[in-house]
């Protein structure tokens, strides 16, 4: 997908489209797998290298947009700038931002390589009601890990309201693909926690908790995961010594 910096002007009845509109994003099909399909993927992932060919690290970025996060998307907004910051003197950092809000409306970026572009983009887009959509975030993911060698994915949610079953056979298929998810959860919803922590260990990475509003915390976590993405887990072993959350997420993973 081709992105353009140039982010939409937000509008109170986006129209849903099949590929990018000018800087904005793609919606999401809700793809299910085969036997077939997930071993092919597994095949092809083993036969890439463990870094992008290009060598840049790439990260999936995503975040539950439903209007209760409209804060928390705002700090997010904010706080992105510091996974790039993160990757200097690691190496280089593409995100791909996904995200979903409303009636089944689920988008994609394309790769975007600074935080201006990403700030851009994010600034266009306003939080609206509706329901979860972790599995097409999970599905793709996984189309992500072949097509482009993603390192890592994020998330930053609150809530789970689909099949915790569904849920983990997706993740599952990240976890053959050997592509950690870091599922950061905002608050204390009991059901989110279960689903996310079982996510974050079938597929290899990690679940924290932040505060409502913590800046703090969850920037530490956005460092983390960006040093994942980029270097591995050396990378992440040299930020644990003076970031307590590099250390949380290095002792939950695989």
């Amino acid at each position: 997908m081709a992105y353009d910096p140039e982010p939409p002007k937000r509008s109170p009845n986006p129209t849903i489209c099949r590929s990018p509109p000018a800087g904005g994003s793609a919606p999401l099909p809700d793809v299910k797998s085969s036997s077939s399909d997930i071993a092919a993927f597994v095949a092809k992932a083993r036969s890439m290298s463990p870094y992008a060919s290009d060598g840049r690290g790439r990260l999936l970025f995503a975040l539950d947009a439903t209007m209760s996060r409209q804060p928390t998307w705002d700090m997010a907004c904010t706080l992105q700038a510091d996974m790039f910051h993160e990757a200097v003197g690691i190496g280089s950092l593409d995100i791909r931002l996904v995200y979903y809000r409303g009636l089944n409306e689920c988008r994609s970026s394309g790769w975007i390589p600074d935080s201006a572009k990403l700030a851009r983009l994010m600034s266009a887009i306003d939080c609206r009601g509706g329901n979860t959509q972790i599995g097409k975030v999970l599905s793709h993911a996984r189309t992500e890990a072949v097509a482009s060698g993603i390192k890592a994915v994020v998330f930053v949610g609150d809530a789970m309201e689909e099949s915790v079953d569904d849920l983990c056979a997706k993740a599952g298929e990240l976890g053959l693909l050997k592509v950690p998810v870091f599922m950061f959860q905002e608050g204390h919803d009991a059901i989110a926690e279960q689903a996310f922590r079982e996510i974050a260990r079938l597929t290899g990475g990690a679940w924290c908790r932040f505060d409502p509003g913590a800046a703090s915390q969850l920037r530490e976590l956005l460092r983390a995961a960006a040093a994942y993405a980029v270097g591995g887990r050396e990378a992440l072993r040299r930020l644990s010594t003076t970031v307590t959350s590099a250390t949380r997420l290095l002792g939950q993973m695989k």
